[in-house]
């Protein structure tokens, strides 16, 4: 009984090491965003108050940087994303846009607006990041 234990106990410190350093690996917290003014970032849902614009050239400057990072990091740094697609059980989008969108009150959809995309693979990390008008 005794030697059982024994066992039990120098399984029990490397097992709790192990789990303890798998939990903080997997949380992960807001990102790098250089000089973006994440709290205009936040604010401006939809792009609606043109906030986003302002942080267009910044953003521009580190996009890079964010490759590889999951989801949920991303969502910490950058809020909701105004919308999220589905392509197939492989990948997914985060819409964040730039200009104004068609669920902005008053305004009307003559073209797409700029928004960044982020591409998601299967594991939720991002594989691309695109300023762009154009629809996934």
């Amino acid at each position: 009984m005794r030697l059982n234990y024994i066992k039990m106990k120098k399984l029990t410190y490397p097992l709790i090491i192990l789990l303890s350093a798998f939990t903080m690996l997997s949380c992960s917290g807001p990102l790098d965003a250089g000089n973006v003014n994440l709290e205009n970032w936040k604010s401006d849902r939809d792009g609606c108050k043109g906030l986003r614009m302002q942080e267009l050239e910044a953003f521009q400057a580190i996009k890079n940087t964010f490759l590889g990072a999951d989801n949920q990091a991303l969502i910490k740094t950058f809020g909701r994303p105004d919308r999220v697609e589905l392509v197939d059980k492989s990948q997914s989008f985060f819409f964040y846009f730039i200009e104004p969108s068609g669920d902005c009150a008053g305004v009307e959809k003559e073209k797409e607006p700029l928004r960044v995309l982020f591409r998601m693979n299967a594991i939720s990390k991002v594989s691309e990041v695109t300023i762009t008008t154009l629809n996934p």
